[in-house]
């Protein structure tokens, strides 16, 4: 169905409610043709369908049962025999072009095997089942195929800490944090846990939601960001031993963890720019790439 289109086959609004079912468009491994639809192709026609069952019913209408089989539906025998019974209602189409387009809907769901980049395998893994089943294999292939920059939010040495109260500052972080648990606890349950898990949790729903793209730059610059780079560093230093290098400006921020210091509201910044920056700069893949330099 999602393949062909169903129900409009391709047609404008307009000409799917004029002409509705006034030709067999696709047929598919089982079908019932309304006394109407019979009619226009012609009830001989019909039942002389090169098929595995036609059936005439009490109403009027035909069942057409194409294959055995449904399981085997998108096998190469099955797939011809579909073309012959298309071409055989539809004298206008090319068998050949018929059957080259159902030969491409069974390529199309060939299963690919899942080989993501093991950074962010937590998070793509989670993608495929939002698309279509038409696209899955392919959506599959496109993520096996994706890899994600290095991260780049990181510094050799850390810039000296140039404020004057650092608990004023810890505590506005900490509201941050803690408002960013607050909005997205009953849709995201595990961001109360803050672990690694946490994040791919966030990652997922933030895609979903598309939300670089479904709500305003002015929110997600002024809060979601900087909440997620504010939960972003709390995690690191509460799992990896990390420790707070604190700037004026927010996004010089740095969390030190082993030789290296972390800038988590750059990468939130980043992050937060469009779906596909959700991907690009994961908070799953740069909570494994900090987690390497942990002592």
């Amino acid at each position: 169905m999602q393949f062909a289109k169903f129900p409009t086959f391709g047609r404008d609004n307009t000409a799917w409610k004029r002409d509705g079912f006034d030709k067999v468009y696709e047929l598919f491994w089982l079908n019932i043709f309304g006394p109407k639809l019979v009619e226009l192709v012609g009830r001989e026609r019909m039942l002389s369908t090169p098929a595995h069952l036609v059936e005439e019913l009490p109403n009027g209408s035909i069942l057409l049962v194409l294959w055995p089989t449904a399981a085997e539906f998108a096998s190469e025998e099955a797939r011809v025999a579909q073309a012959r019974a298309h071409v055989h209602l539809r004298p206008d189409l090319d068998f050949d072009t018929v059957l080259r387009t159902l030969r491409e809907r069974s390529a199309a769901l060939v299963p690919v095997e899942p080989r993501f980049h093991p950074d962010v395998a937590p998070f793509l893994s989670r993608l495929p089942d939002e698309f279509a089943i038409s696209e899955r294999q392919r959506k599959i292939a496109e993520l096996n195929a994706f890899r994600p920059p290095v991260p780049e939010e990181w510094l050799p040495v850390a810039h000296p800490s140039d404020v004057a109260n650092p608990e004023r500052v810890l505590e506005s972080y900490g509201d941050l944090s803690e408002g960013l648990v607050a909005a997205l606890h009953t849709k995201v349950p595990s961001i109360m846990d803050e672990t690694a898990e946490s994040l791919t949790d966030l990652d997922f729903y933030f895609w979903q939601e598309n939300f670089p793209e479904r709500y305003t730059r002015e929110l997600i610059d002024s809060h979601t960001a900087p909440a997620l780079g504010a939960y972003l560093g709390d995690m690191m230093v509460r799992r990896l031993g990390g420790t707070w290098v604190l700037r004026q400006k927010v996004e010089e921020s740095q969390v030190r963890v082993g030789k290296r210091v972390w800038l988590p509201f750059l990468r939130a910044r980043r992050y937060m720019q469009s779906r596909q920056s959700l991907l690009d700069y994961s908070l799953t893949q740069f909570f494994h790439e900090v987690e390497r330099y942990r002592p």
